[in-house]
């Protein structure tokens, strides 16, 4: 099944069902009036919300026009957002362009952040920006919801508990990284609110593709209309979701309604090379800091620069049909004057 939240003035929105084809919804109150309600006691609501779907395809519920921007990120805010790096090529290029290495412990041991997710960003919502000096940068991801996680499970334990799955635009100022890193506590102003998709999918949703918790499909990114990532979200992958999962679990339990992401899609080239431009044949990159990387290898300068206003991002999944299956996230960078200059 296919779950939205609708925008209604409220911190947490409305909970939809939505047909295959994003085409309509019915609204789900009486089952759960959010998201984040229905996965607190998932056991007893996702079989009522199944139903409901079945409904909604059946046309025996009423239902009404779905429109993407309409949506809230599906869960609008949540008990804990954590970032992973199932994509080892994407750690390398990147620490490689703020001149950091990469330990060995990283091709066995996934690096995770935990990040801000108090307030998402709905899809459609612009990415606010400060100072361009921050340097703006999307990142293409995938990313799933799991229910209560016991400490300790393992990558297999916790695949079961991965309920949903949904693409993520995890929003990064790069020219705040470095700095914010070298002071030892992580990550914190350089990353802004994350954005999700439109619609939120159930694994058994995405059929044959949803293998060894890895989605077999592309990731399309698109920057300013033109293609710039297609890479394989089950290519190249050095841990797969549900490992992402236990980790985050090792030494805690997870409440419902957390949010693991994938880390950014990368994809090396089919020669080990760490990757061509869509329109030089390649898989292209999920962020704009993994060209920057390879133009400076190249030229020994970096060309493409990060996002700016009015710049648009375009972040998208379809099935073998051609069909899109999350809705697209789809934003424009805008310029906000900040308090005091």
């Amino acid at each position: 099944m296919k779950l939205a939240t609708l925008k209604n003035g409220s911190r947490d929105g409305r909970l939809v069902v939505v047909s295959k084809d994003l085409t309509r919804c019915t609204d789900a109150a009486r089952i759960a009036p959010t998201l984040q309600a229905a996965l607190d006691d998932w056991e007893a609501a996702a079989p009522r919300l199944a139903r409901m779907a079945e409904g909604v395809e059946l046309g025996s519920v009423p239902t009404f026009r779905f429109h993407e921007h309409d949506c809230e990120s599906p869960l609008p805010r949540a008990f804990q957002w954590a970032d992973g790096s199932a994509y080892i090529n994407h750690v390398e290029l990147v620490r490689k362009a703020r001149g950091a290495e990469v330990p060995e412990s990283f091709y066995d041991d996934p690096l995770m952040y935990q990040g801000g997710s108090d307030v998402f960003l709905g899809p459609r919502d612009d990415i606010p920006l400060g100072d361009i000096a921050w340097g703006c940068d999307m990142e293409g991801e995938i990313a799933v919801i799991t229910d209560d996680v016991p400490m300790g499970v393992s990558a297999a334990e916790a695949a079961e508990h991965i309920k949903l799955v949904m693409l993520c635009n995890d929003v990064s100022l790069r020219g705040l990284i470095p700095p914010e890193l070298a002071k030892g506590f992580g990550f914190f102003q350089s990353k802004p609110p994350s954005a999700f998709s439109p619609v939120a999918v159930t694994p058994d949703e995405l059929g044959a593709a949803w293998k060894d918790a890895l989605i077999h499909l592309p990731l399309r990114v698109d920057y300013n209309g033109a293609p710039f990532g297609r890479a394989e979200a089950a290519v190249d992958a050095t841990f797969s979701l549900a490992r992402l999962v236990s980790h985050a679990a090792k030494t805690r339990p997870l409440t419902a309604g957390t949010v693991i992401g994938s880390g950014t899609v990368s994809n090396k080239d089919a020669d080990g090379g760490p990757g061509k431009p869509v329109s030089e044949g390649g898989r292209g990159y999920s962020c704009i800091a993994e060209i920057r990387m390879i133009e400076k290898i190249a030229s020994g300068e970096f060309q493409t620069p990060f996002m700016k206003p009015d710049d648009t991002v375009r972040i998208e999944m379809m099935d073998a049909d051609g069909k899109s299956i999350f809705g697209a996230i789809e934003q424009t960078v805008k310029a906000i004057q900040l308090k005091g200059g």
